[in-house]
C-alpha cells in the first residue's frame, strides 16, 4: 500500500526519496508494508499548535502519532476486516525541531529517519509512559533499525534511548 510523505513546510530542505527508501524498509521489517501510512513534515510552529491541541503541552516537539487503529495492544498483528482498515496513520515530524535539536555529530537525515520509526512504533501501539513499555518500544525500535543498517550500511540507534 502506499507511503505519503507531505513536506507543509519551508524552514528544512527535505530529502523525500531517501527517507521514503528507509521508511519502506522499515515498514517491511515491521511488517506493515501492505497498510497505508502518511508521514506529514511541518515546522516549529505546527507541530506546536498539534501538542497544544493533542498533549496539552504548549512547545514544539519532533514527532506526534495519530494511530487509525487505537485500541492497538504492542506487538499486535493487525487483521483488517476491511480494505479502509489498511490504514496505520499519521506521524507528524516536527523537522525544524529535530534540526535543532541536532548534535554537530548527528546527520539531520538518519535523525528524521530514527523519528520517523520511532512514530511508527506509536502507530503500532507502542509506548514509553512506564519502563516496562519503553523496554518493549525500545526493543521494537533496534529491531527495525538494526536491519535498516545491515540494508543501508548506518548505523542508526533508536530514539527512545534517553525518553524513560
Amino acid at each position: 500500500m502506499s507511503l505519503v510523505i507531505r513536506n507543509l513546510q519551508r524552514v528544512i530542505s527535505i530529502r523525500r526519496v531517501p527517507l521514503r527508501k528507509k521508511i519502506e524498509i522499515v515498514r517491511s521489517v515491521l511488517g506493515v508494508q501492505k497498510f497505508d501510512l502518511g508521514i506529514i513534515c511541518v515546522d516549529n510552529k505546527n507541530i506546536q499548535h498539534l501538542n497544544r491541541i493533542y498533549r496539552e503541552k504548549n512547545a514544539p516537539t519532533d514527532v506526534l502519532s495519530f494511530p487509525f487503529h487505537e485500541n492497538l495492544k504492542p506487538g499486535e498483528i493487525l487483521r483488517p476486516d476491511f480494505p479502509d482498515d489498511y490504514n496505520l496513520g499519521d506521524i507528524f515530524l516536527g523537522v525544524e525541531y529535530i534540526c535543532q535539536q541536532c548534535k554537530e555529530d548527528e546527520d539531520y537525515e538518519d535523525i528524521l529517519t530514527v523519528t520517523a520509526t520511532h512514530g511508527l512504533c506509536h502507530l503500532l501501539g507502542f509506548t514509553h509512559s512506564t519502563e516496562a513499555e519503553w523496554l518493549k518500544m525500545l526493543q521494537k525500535e533496534k529491531l527495525a533499525l538494526d536491519e535498516l543498517n545491515r540494508h543501508t550500511g548506518t548505523r542508526l540507534q533508536p530514539l527512545s534511548r534517553d525518553l524513560f
